[in-house]
């Protein structure tokens, strides 16, 4: 038999609070630090897209085992949206498919699209480009061979959708819902409402649940540690069970 390096066990069980950066999948995240720290067993508590930045909870050692908890927790996200742009990912990572003028909606248009239609509990159509499996097959797969097939809709719950900021084309936003929301789909969702089109430009998640980017640190912050300082970022498995 082939003799297997062992890992030395995880030096605490808990969560880390990651402010993700932008052209990092959570899986890169996740797989930096595993490495880096030479532990065990690391996970997350809910995809962000690589566009995204923001509060990416990492799970270490028996932290893993609140993945269900940390993911089932409502979300709260900033971001932009750009109208009169759409794009087959509906975000700025994909192919432009259509460009309409916009500069004719106005700020009080935009308030009452979202008012009327994207409030409450509500049908969401997830994305082509998406992870989500047909058949066992990952919709953005099918999506880069040109497929596009139908998706069931799924039932969501927008709690608060602010306008921030409004400067013809872009509308700067803040939105809080449940898990399993698309907001590059909102962003597709509210362009079609308003007739022009829409895609989203940039999004920053800042809560998951009780958890805020407040409290969250740069992968550079997370990188200086060794493995025993690392604990000092950590929130820690028995403080969470406290709460």
């Amino acid at each position: 038999m082939r003799n297997r390096r062992r890992r030395e066990p995880d030096p605490f069980d808990g969560i880390l609070l990651v402010d993700k950066p932008s052209e990092w999948t959570s899986h890169d995240v996740v797989a930096k630090i595993r490495n880096h720290f030479k532990l065990s067993k690391v996970g997350h508590g809910g995809t962000l897209d690589p566009l995204a930045t923001g509060l990416l909870v990492v799970l270490i050692g028996k932290g893993t085992k609140l993945s269900d908890r940390i993911m089932g927790g409502d979300k709260v996200y900033e971001g932009t949206i750009h109208l009169g742009i759409t794009t087959n990912s509906q975000d700025a990572d994909g192919e432009v498919l259509e460009e309409k003028d916009a500069s004719h909606i106005t700020r009080e248009q935009v308030e009452e699209a979202i008012a009327q239609n994207l409030m409450g509990d509500i049908e969401q159509i997830p994305p082509m480009v998406s992870a989500i499996k047909k058949n066992g097959v990952p919709l953005y797969k099918m999506a880069r061979k040109g497929q596009e097939i139908e998706r069931e809709p799924r039932k969501i719950t927008i709690f608060d959708f602010d306008v921030l900021e409004f400067e013809n084309p872009l509308v700067k936003f803040r939105v809080k819902s449940t898990k399993g929301t698309y907001v590059r789909t909102l962003a597709h969702d509210l362009g079609n409402i308003l007739g022009v089109g829409g895609s989203l430009d940039a999004l920053r998640r800042t809560g998951s649940g009780p958890l805020s980017i407040d409290k969250a640190h740069t992968m550079e912050e997370i990188l200086e540690c060794d493995r025993e300082t690392l604990q000092e970022k950590a929130i820690l498995l028995t403080d969470m069970m406290r709460d």
